[in-house]
């Protein structure tokens, strides 16, 4: 990818700037040529320059593909569980899907991951069950958070993925100091940190890409510039050259891509992770994609864009149509595939949603641990007041729908 010019080598220069010649006139920079975004598939899911095509392997074309489906049914069956007051938030990726297994492909599970809060599916394809996702969403006795988070607050050691965190942009400076304790390891892998661009206007983004850069540590940045921060379009967040365009000012190597091919994801993504595990340098990867769904159900998106504009970018540019669309081509699927998945999808969805909604809230106890290794005196005090109000008035302290506590 490197012989096609779409990464940029950092330089180097004196006095703070990168080859700088003097001059005697006196200009002011203005207008910047558009960084092109970099894919590999179009429209119709036709390979446009076939030495681009990674040539994946049909395990692993598959995988991504019945994950994209996985994740589009959970989102629609979790999305209406809300709407049914059945659990209590909840965000969907319409529309995003590639941009998630595209990168999820390219990574190991050495790679250390920080999400924002679209990320799902990252976690699904390295593993997280159905069964994981419902339990954390219903906050029930088996979520590994024990109930202390918001819906799609998704996190688990074992597949190195992070616990999502509601404050934006949070978890950019600590992708860039995972990966500064990385290099410092010696391990052969990287952090990878994705937000969007409406984070990309906190300040911890800028402070996070400058100590990435200034450190040469490994980790991946990924914006997915889905055109909409909340309700704020990308034209009222910015006037340049869209997320793509600071990397150059941090010294970064940078690409921007097309989020809705994932086929380009995984290239960029793939050739992203050389360079900043064998090269120790930090990238910055723009996903130029599109947020089809409603911000969360918290929010209404006709308020501030048409439907008309919705239905145009999910009839012309459906990130799952197009996938489907390569494998076809090349003779990996067809019809009756396609109806045995999502009929078999549903019916796995729907059974680990009926499984999670029936378990038990997590013990009342743990309102009050894993915040200390031993628990302080004055939690201690708070611990028994509440078990003596429990018992004094159990009518109004009904722990029938908790799972047992251990010492209460």
């Amino acid at each position: 990818m490197g012989s096609h010019g779409h990464f940029r080598a950092r330089g180097r220069g004196r006095l703070g700037a990168v080859s700088s010649v003097y001059t005697e006139k006196l200009e002011f920079l203005t207008n910047y040529p558009a960084i092109p975004t970099y894919r590999v598939l179009d429209v119709e899911g036709a390979v446009i320059d076939e030495s681009q095509d990674p040539k994946l392997d049909k395990a692993t074309l598959a995988r991504m593909y019945e994950c994209m489906i996985t994740l589009n049914t959970m989102d629609t069956i979790l999305y209406d569980a809300q709407r049914q007051g059945r659990i209590s938030f909840y965000m969907t990726s319409y529309g995003e899907e590639a941009s998630h297994m595209g990168a999820a492909a390219a990574l190991t599970n050495d790679d250390v991951i920080y999400g924002q809060y679209r990320e799902a599916g990252v976690l699904m394809y390295r593993g997280f069950t159905l069964e994981e996702f419902m339990n954390q969403c219903y906050s029930n006795e088996r979520d590994y958070g024990k109930g202390r988070q918001m819906p799609v607050h998704y996190g688990t050691a074992k597949f190195n993925f992070q616990t999502i965190s509601s404050p934006l942009g949070t978890q950019l400076p600590h992708a860039a100091g995972s990966a500064y304790a990385l290099k410092l390891e010696g391990k052969k892998a990287c952090a990878v940190c994705f937000f969007g661009e409406g984070a990309a206007s906190e300040g911890d983004f800028h402070a996070a890409l400058n100590i990435a850069a200034t450190t040469e540590s490994p980790v991946i940045f990924i914006c997915r510039n889905n055109g909409y921060a909340i309700s704020t379009p990308a034209k009222e967040q910015y006037r340049g050259d869209g997320i793509a365009s600071r990397g150059h000012g941090y010294g970064m190597d940078t690409i921007r891509v097309d989020g809705n091919d994932a086929l380009a994801m995984y290239n960029a993504v793939k050739e992203a992770r050389r360079i900043a595990v064998e090269e120790s340098r930090p990238v910055l990867i723009e996903a130029m994609t599109y947020r089809v769904g409603h911000h969360s159900t918290s929010d209404d998106s006709s308020a501030y864009r048409s439907k008309q504009e919705v239905a145009d970018w999910q009839k012309n540019h459906s990130p799952i149509t197009r996938f489907r669309k390569y494998l076809e081509a090349r003779g990996l699927w067809n019809e009756e595939q396609e109806q045995a998945l999502r009929k078999d999808v549903r019916k796995r969805v729907l059974k680990a949603f009926s499984a999670a909604e029936k378990l038990k809230k997590p013990p009342v106890e743990d309102l009050f641990n894993d915040v200390y290794d031993e628990m302080p005196p004055h939690l201690a005090e708070q611990k028994a007041e509440l078990v003596r109000l429990m018992k004094k008035y159990p009518e109004h302290y009904d722990a029938s729908d908790y799972a047992a506590s251990k010492s209460m």
